[in-house]
C-alpha cells in the first residue's frame, strides 16, 4: 500500500515585479493525501502542470517531500523502512525512463537480475514470465535501440516487472502508443491488480481511466480537486462521462479560485 499525508513539494519561479524579475516560492503539490491499497488501481489525473509527475516522483522515492509523509507497506501490512528498501517496493515507470541501448530486452533483465541477486534458473524463468505477459517473444532478443515505440515501452515495463515489487507507479505508460501496445500495458495493469498489487498511475486518457481505475484523485495547482470512484464522480457532477465530470471539475476549480482572487483584492 502506498500512503501520502500532507505531501508538499515547493519550488522557485521566476515573476516579474514591475520592471524587475524575483524568485517567488510556490508548491507544485500543495497538502495533498491519498491512500492506493493492495488489489487497487488509483488514477492521477488533471491538466499538464498540475504537479502529477511532482507527486508520483515523490511517491516513487526519486524526490524528497518538502513536507508531509509517505508510508508504504509490503504485502502483508507490514511498514517498509529505509529507502533503499522503499524504493525496491516500487516499480517505477516514467517517459524518460533510461535504458542501455546495446543490450538485447533478455541481456538487460539478465542484468537486473544479477543486481537483484536472482539465481541463473530464476532469471530464466522470470525472464520467460515477463516476456508472456507483454507478449515480447517476437522481440525479446532484439537490441533496444532498435525498438519501436511501443516495444521500447514494454522493455521499461519489464524492467519494472524483474524485481516483482508490490507497488507500481506509472506516469503515462500508454502516452504515444498504439492500439496494440496500449493494450498490452492495459493487461499487465489489470494482472498486477488480480495479484494484488498496488497500482498507481497517471494519465490524460480519460476514457481508459474510466474503464481501468477503481479510484480517482483529480488535482488542479498540486490539490485534490476531487476524488471518487468513477461513478462517484460522474454522479457528483451529474454528467455521463469520467471525461465530462473532469471538465466539470475543473472548471469549478477556475471558478472557485477566481471568486476567492477577488474577494482576496478586495479585502486587500
Amino acid at each position: 500500500m502506498i500512503e501520502a499525508e500532507a505531501l508538499c513539494k515547493q519550488f522557485e519561479r521566476s515573476v516579474r515585479r514591475g520592471r524587475r524579475t524575483v524568485k517567488e516560492p510556490f508548491l507544485a503539490v500543495d497538502h495533498i493525501s491519498l491512500q492506493a491499497r493492495p488489489g487497487e488501481i488509483v488514477g492521477i489525473l488533471g491538466p499538464n502542470g498540475a504537479g502529477k509527475t511532482t507527486l508520483l516522483r515523490m511517491l516513487g522515492r526519486l524526490m524528497t517531500p518538502t513536507g508531509g509523509s509517505i508510508r508504504l507497506t509490503d504485502a502483508d501490512g507490514r511498514v517498509i523502512e529505509g529507502e533503499a528498501r522503499q524504493k525496491a517496493a516500487i516499480g517505477y515507470l516514467s517517459g524518460n525512463t533510461k535504458l542501455y541501448p546495446r543490450f538485447s530486452i533478455r541481456e538487460y533483465l539478465r542484468f537486473l537480475g544479477e543486481l537483484y541477486g536472482l539465481d541463473r534458473e530464476q532469471i530464466r524463468d522470470r525472464t520467460e514470465e515477463i516476456s508472456r505477459v507483454l507478449n515480447m517473444e517476437g522481440f525479446l532478443d532484439n537490441r533496444i535501440e532498435k525498438l519501436s515505440t511501443g516495444q521500447t515501452q514494454r522493455a521499461s515495463i519489464a524492467r519494472c516487472l524483474m524485481a516483482d515489487p508490490q507497488n507500481y507507479i506509472l506516469d503515462e505508460p500508454t502516452l504515444g502508443l498504439d492500439v496494440l501496445s496500449a493494450e498490452a500495458v492495459i493487461r499487465f495493469m489489470r494482472e498486477q491488480k488480480d495479484r494484488g498489487k498496488t497500482v498507481l498511475y497517471s494519465t490524460h486518457y480519460l476514457e481508459e481511466a474510466q474503464l481501468l481505475c477503481d479510484r480517482i484523485c483529480m488535482i488542479c495547482d498540486g490539490r485534490i480537486a476531487a476524488q471518487g470512484t468513477p461513478a462517484d464522480l460522474m454522479r457528483q457532477t451529474g454528467k455521463d462521462s469520467l471525461r465530462e465530470a473532469f471538465h466539470a471539475v475543473y472548471e469549478g476549480y477556475l471558478e472557485g479560485k477566481d471568486r476567492a482572487d477577488m474577494e482576496g483584492g478586495a479585502s486587500a
